[in-house]
């Protein structure tokens, strides 16, 4: 940490980097992704697995649109992670009969299967990425990560 002076000579006028919420919240995250790439089934990355959970949550197709607010991505990022997904044969996309500007989206079967094998493992990266916390801790943590969602 650096040391700041109450002077108004401050140059840093008593902004510590590592003390704003958006520089910890990328750095808890940075080391999730990493725990998650070692950890995952398929080579699947934090937003394909959200993609494809999502999908496999619904009981039938879904628009795009739809699937982009549930797993909170913009329209540009949702195509390219569908786009993947569809080439690795794990959804299809269609168009909706009754609106022809829309896809409707839907998990194969081997985007099923995927899902469940990494529904465990994806249980054991929270478990790891939460590890240094107690269990209160964990659980005020979410709680309020949640509440600033």
């Amino acid at each position: 940490m650096v040391a700041t002076s109450s002077s108004g000579d401050d140059p840093f006028l008593g902004y510590v980097l590592d003390e704003q919420v958006g520089f910890l919240l990328r750095k808890a995250y940075q080391r999730h992704i990493t725990i998650f790439a070692r950890s995952t089934i398929g080579g699947l990355t934090p937003t394909q697995f959200s993609t494809l959970f999502r999908l496999y949550a619904e009981p039938g197709p879904i628009s795009q649109n739809a699937l982009g607010r549930l797993v909170a991505m913009d329209a540009a990022t949702t195509k390219g992670v569908i786009s993947r997904l569809e080439k690795q044969g794990l959804l299809t996309t269609q168009k909706d009969p009754n609106d022809k500007r829309r896809y409707l989206l839907q998990s194969t079967e081997r985007g099923r299967d995927l899902i469940r094998e990494a529904i465990p493992v994806v249980k054991g990266v929270t478990e790891v990425t939460l590890e240094p916390l107690t269990k209160t801790e964990r659980e005020t943590f979410l709680r309020l990560l949640a509440k600033l969602c």
